[in-house]
Formats: C-alpha cells, sequence, structure tokens
C-alpha cells in the first residue's frame, strides 16, 4: 500500500464531505447501506475491531485496519474510525488497498 497515496486520498475525501468519523456516526452510514469503507486505525481495540468486523460483515462494506496513526496523519482528527460514503473517493481507497498503490 502506497501510504502517502491513500493519505491525500483521506484527505480530499474529508474536504469533500465524503467521510465520517466516530463509532455513532460510522454505525449509521454502515446500517444506512451508503457506506463503502471502514478505515481503522491500527491502534483500535481488539474488542473495536470485532464488532466492527462483524458490522461490516452484515453489511457487505470493506474493512481495512491502517498503520497506527495513518488516518490522523491524513485527515487531522484523532479518531480509531473512519468510513467512507459509497463514491469516486471509496473506489480509489479501496484500490489503493488492493492493488497495493
Amino acid at each position: 500500500m502506497n501510504e502517502q497515496k491513500l493519505k491525500g486520498i483521506l484527505g480530499l475525501s474529508v474536504r469533500a464531505g465524503q467521510a465520517v468519523f466516530g463509532e455513532d456516526t460510522c454505525r449509521r452510514l454502515l446500517s444506512s447501506g451508503k457506506g463503502a469503507v471502514l478505515l481503522l486505525d491500527g491502534d483500535a481495540s481488539e474488542n473495536t475491531r470485532k464488532k466492527y468486523s462483524e458490522l461490516c460483515e452484515r453489511t457487505g462494506m470493506v474493512l481495512a485496519v491502517l498503520p497506527a496513526g495513518l488516518i490522523e496523519a491524513a485527515t487531522g482528527k484523532d479518531n480509531r474510525a473512519m468510513a467512507l460514503k459509497k463514491g469516486t473517493f471509496a473506489e480509489q481507497v479501496e484500490s489503493c488497498l488492493q492493488q497495493g498503490g
């Protein structure tokens, strides 16, 4: 995964209003069917990872655990979870995660 490219995409998605943060907001997006990708910080607890993993399985959303601190470095927001709405930014993030850049 190209971390610089991923940081750029995440930063742009926040400025474009295509990203949400925090447990409740991410869950609402997942449950609504409007989300595409859920990103967790590498420092997220096992319990948090398990909860989101189960939710992503039920909703068919992509889940990725990123290196610790990458979400904050890319967005300036100190959150353990970030969800992207369906659309171009989510597709670019998925591509970056799957193809390594």
